[in-house]
């Protein structure tokens, strides 16, 4: 029996690919007085040809699709765009959903750190690019018994191990010791992107 007009014998059917899906970190989009809502920030993004934009938990987290598979280059036209729009510079973080997976499932300190009992906080620091090797040093310098660090490829992971207000370390000491910028989350809302986003 000769196949249906349109598509030769034996030959699948075509298969939609979906775009890669991305996460965006943006620092310091909401301080120094500035208010950005989060329907105008989806906005701005979907004026950029991403899809599927959605923002989760708070303005500082973006997630869009994008034919392109090159980060820095959308890091940098996110940056360019906010910058116009807003009128400020937003330093942007973008990671794929993939990468974020594994970023999720790394342990750069002992499970008992993190159980349900222990006081400790992780946080995360995404980087636009890898640091130097003497400025990871330095900020392992800063290690005590209630702060500790871990550098792996573009993110650091900042371990409290008691209440934040008894810590001696700060974000901006953090950009300063590695001479970059970077924007922090704690470890749920990464684990949290994850699990709503598989990849």
């Amino acid at each position: 029996m000769p196949a249906p007009s349109g598509r030769p014998a034996c030959q699948p059917a075509p298969r939609s690919r979906s775009m890669p899906k991305y996460v965006a970190f943006l620092r310091a989009i909401n301080v120094g007085g500035h208010v950005v809502k989060m329907d105008y920030l989806r906005a701005l993004f979907e004026g950029l040809g991403f899809s599927n934009v959605e923002t989760l938990i708070a303005s500082g987290n973006v997630i869009f699709d994008s034919k392109s598979k090159n980060t820095r280059a959308i890091e940098q036209k996110i940056e360019k765009h906010l910058q116009a729009a807003l009128g400020y510079e937003v330093a942007t973080f973008v990671r794929a959903v993939s990468e974020l997976a594994a970023v999720a499932r790394y342990k750069p300190f002992g499970d008992s750190e993190l159980d349900i009992e222990s006081p400790a906080t992780l946080y995360i620091g995404f980087l636009a690019e890898l640091p130097g090797e003497q400025a990871k040093q330095k900020l392992l310098s800063f290690a005590t018994e209630i702060d500790d660090f871990h550098v792996s490829g573009r993110e650091v992971y900042w371990l409290f191990r008691r209440k934040f207000s008894e810590s001696g370390f700060s974000g901006a000491l953090l950009e300063k010791t590695l001479g970059m910028k970077t924007t922090l989350r704690n470890s749920n809302t990464i684990k949290r992107i994850v699990t709503k986003y598989p990849r």
